[in-house]
């Protein structure tokens, strides 16, 4: 009986101080509480993505990070970037008929942007990334789901590269 009992306090011991235990240094300074989106640049010719992509740059700093929003001027964090690249249509699969001919039965669109998160109060880049290039696939004439999937996609790295500050 006593060994089980010294064997239970060693346990709880052992547990109790692996709870203490953290790990440190991730995600964004602690003094980070805002963050102002400015409208991102956008060199493609299609110019419904820079409300869409602001929207979710908005969307996952407010709700993914926690930041609150704030004007320009206040805010402790500014997220700013530009939208490099547009293709929508390339063409991924195909399939071939008995008289030779080759119909697509699966596209990818993909979008290429440059990004910076920027600690106003430190006056330094938090994080960046130029190229970033995220993919979304789609069956013909469903454009609207791959460039839905690559949204996501492109957020998710945003998300990622902000809460990788080491």
């Amino acid at each position: 009986m006593r060994q089980k009992r010294g064997f239970v306090l060693s346990l709880s011991a052992l547990l109790l101080g692996a709870c203490l235990y953290s790990f440190t240094g991730g995600g964004l300074p602690n003094h980070i509480r805002t963050v102002a989106v400015l409208p991102f640049d956008n060199l493609t010719s299609d110019p419904t993505l820079t409300q869409e992509i602001n929207v979710d740059v908005r969307d996952a700093m407010e709700k993914r990070l926690g930041l609150r929003p704030a004007g320009e001027s206040a805010a402790d964090a500014i997220v700013k970037g530009t939208i490099t690249r547009y293709e929508p249509d390339v063409a991924l699969a195909y399939q071939g008929d008995t008289r030779g001919a080759l119909t697509v039965t699966n596209r990818q669109l993909q979008i290429s942007v440059t990004i910076q998160i920027m600690d106003q109060r430190e006056g330094k880049v938090l994080w960046e990334s130029t190229g970033l290039t995220v993919e979304g696939q789609y069956p013909p004439g469903q454009e609207a789901k791959g460039r839905r999937d690559a949204r996501e996609k492109l957020i998710t790295k945003i998300v990622e590269g902000a809460q990788s500050q080491w």
